[in-house]
């Protein structure tokens, strides 16, 4: 099959297009025709290594973390998909590699696909609807008529973070460019403001959650709008000592993200707030609350450009500039 691959760390190194063997899948595996996938900045992070501690993966790795497409074949334990399906997914962490025309996905990471959407839509969610999913539902207990900060408004964690939390009935607040405010405002965003001009940690305060996508000196400066017992969430990092555990990390790398943690965790608790670092699980079950939300017009689809799949490197490059609004996609079938 046509994909993807890493065949070295580093930024110089990139990815190229090759051909890989289709996967084999397990007992309790889903094997998914790929129909498009979602281009993330986490995919250039494990492309360069940033991720080389955490996720140990085989090298050459085929990228890329969410997907949408038809179920060719299940696993003998597999009950809850047959042949034909349409379905969306975000791979489990150790195994990715959406950048194919095939993947072996384990049947708990996956969800039948919105009715809703298009491939290419579907395509876009997984990823970013369970990590705001994560952050602001389990991690930030969200709840109606609470204020919640959201960093970087208009980019694909944002423009689903802001109608999830308007769905729950928050007040939302996000940084975006002046160029971008009509979008977020059109997303459900109660108050915007200019990065570019103003300073949030001057004009806000008393909130109940920030979901920070930046980290950084966005992170640190976040802490003063929080009121007291507020929640700091970052996905930026750094990861604390709670993330180490639910990895099941080494004596080592415990100890180092709670060395690289200490700082934001220790400004947080004079502040009388806490932190704490959120890397998005696979959850099939979560992702059908989020397609049942979908179907009913709860949230929609925020894509910004859709690249054809010889166009994989493009893409990637696209995403990195940072100025994408919404998800980026490529369409592979």
């Amino acid at each position: 099959m046509k994909a993807f691959v890493v065949d070295r760390y580093g930024r110089k190194s990139g990815i190229r297009a090759g051909n890989m063997p289709v996967p084999e899948p397990r007992e309790d595996d889903v094997l998914i025709q790929i129909h498009a996938a979602g281009v993330n900045p986490l995919d250039s992070k494990i492309r360069d290594g940033e991720f080389k501690l955490i996720l140990p993966y085989r090298l050459p790795l085929i990228l890329g973390n969410d997907l949408a497409g038809v179920v060719v074949r299940v696993g003998s334990r597999v009950r809850q998909f047959k042949p034909g399906d349409e379905v969306y997914a975000r791979p489990h962490k150790d195994r990715i590699g959406t950048f194919a025309e095939f993947i072996a996905v384990k049947e708990d990471g996956v969800a039948l696909k919105p009715k809703a959407l298009t491939m290419e839509e579907a395509a876009s969610i997984p990823l970013v609807g369970l990590t705001a999913w994560q952050a602001l539902i389990e991690k930030g207990q969200l709840k109606k008529g609470q204020k919640v900060l959201i960093h970087a408004g208009s980019g694909g964690v944002g423009t689903f973070a802001i109608q999830l939390a308007k769905h729950v009935g928050a007040t939302v607040t996000t940084t975006a460019s002046a160029g971008n405010a009509e979008l977020v405002k059109r997303l459900g965003a109660d108050i915007v403001i200019d990065y570019k001009k103003d300073d949030f940690a001057v004009i806000l305060k008393d909130y109940d959650v920030v979901l920070d996508t930046q980290g950084g000196n966005t992170l640190e400066k976040s802490l003063r709008v929080l009121k007291p017992g507020g929640k700091l969430i970052g996905i930026a990092g750094p990861p604390d000592p709670d993330f180490a555990k639910e990895m099941g990390a080494s004596w080592f790398l415990k100890t180092a993200m709670r060395f690289l943690s200490y700082r934001i965790r220790k400004a947080a608790k004079r502040h009388g707030v806490s932190y704490s670092f959120v890397f998005m699980r696979a959850d099939g079950r979560q992702l059908s609350q989020i397609a049942t939300l979908i179907d009913a017009a709860a949230i929609r689809p925020v894509i910004d450009r859709v690249f054809p799949f010889e166009s994989t490197k493009e893409a990637s490059a696209y995403v990195e500039t940072g100025r994408a609004k919404g998800k980026v996609v490529i369409k592979i079938r």
